[in-house]
């Protein structure tokens, strides 16, 4: 209640004269024992002591429900019949899931024109950009998966597919940098940028940096859940596989000290603690890894199975 009366003087100071409030305004909800912490107009009582003092009038508005036998909208607590008919409503919350889902949203309960806008600007979720952040060592596996998944989603169609690998960001967004821990940070956060704007225009980014400090992994995926989903997925292939492998021969070169810095060798990689998905790539063959990768999209909503 004091919320109200607060949100009320902010808004007299920008000269507003007047101010909404409404069913349990600003409400904290239930406690552990799902009882409310306070009744639903006691925000409007509190605020309606104070309106004369504090210069700014309230509009009260009542919880307005749907009754089905006469086809109109009316104010809960004036009901009186309440036992000899039918009552719908539906919430705020109810309906941000209904959005997100895809749902149908009962024709009473707004116009068309209005349902018809509010997905336009809330697609569900399957429509919504999001991003797909591989890291682990180099030699893991990474952008080997990367590339199977982004040729799988773009067979799938309906959002456009980027691959920003860590090789192709060096050579075209990051030339310039080397490869300090300040510089690494950089190039990440580039990639973050990036994919955050991907994302809030819809499309679907797949991320496959080596991003080995989770400060600057934590604040990629902030950049990114301000606009959409993001997915981490740790390609969990030990160090040893991945120097047993060295196909481009950097894990050689800084055994003999000739490359600095080098994630697992010389500097420390941060093993994520709590990814959407692990996956490894020594004893499970690339197909199967992307295999699980999509399977945990349909999981989470992100894509259609």
């Amino acid at each position: 209640p004091r919320e109200a009366v607060w949100h009320g003087l902010i808004r007299k100071n920008h000269g507003c004269t007047h101010f909404i409030v409404g069913r349990d305004h600003a409400g904290p909800g239930s406690n552990s024992q799902g009882e409310d912490f306070y009744g639903p107009y006691d925000a409007q009582d509190l605020f309606r002591e104070h309106q004369e003092e504090m210069g700014i009038e309230m509009v009260d508005f009542k919880h307005m429900v749907w009754v089905a036998e006469r086809a109109q909208y009316e104010a809960i607590d004036e009901i009186e019949d309440k036992d000899d008919i039918t009552i719908l409503n539906i919430s705020g919350t109810e309906l941000r899931r209904r959005l997100q889902e895809g749902l149908e949203i009962p024709e009473w309960f707004s116009f068309p024109e209005v349902v018809e806008e509010l997905r336009r600007t809330k697609p569900p979720r399957n429509k919504q950009g999001f991003t797909v952040f591989f890291t682990g060592f180099s030699g893991s596996g990474k952008s080997t998966i990367a590339n199977a998944l982004m040729v799988k989603l773009m067979e799938m169609g309906g959002r456009p597919v980027t691959l920003l690998d860590g090789d192709i960001v060096r050579k075209n967004l990051s030339s310039e940098l080397g490869f300090s821990k300040e510089h690494r940070d950089l190039n990440i956060r580039r990639i973050g940028y990036v994919a955050s704007e991907i994302t809030k225009n819809g499309g679907i980014a797949i991320c496959a940096p080596i991003a080995p400090y989770a400060t600057t992994r934590r604040a990629v995926r902030e950049d990114v859940e301000a606009f959409g989903a993001f997915v981490e997925i740790h390609v969990g292939t030990s160090i040893e596989e991945c120097e047993r492998r060295d196909r481009k021969g950097l894990y050689k070169l800084a055994r003999e000290g000739k490359i600095k810095e080098f994630t697992g060798i010389s500097d420390p990689y941060d093993v994520p603690q709590n990814p959407e998905l692990r996956v490894e790539t020594e004893n499970v063959d690339v197909d199967n890894c992307a295999h699980q990768v999509l399977l945990k999209l349909e999981s989470m909503g992100l894509i259609k199975g």
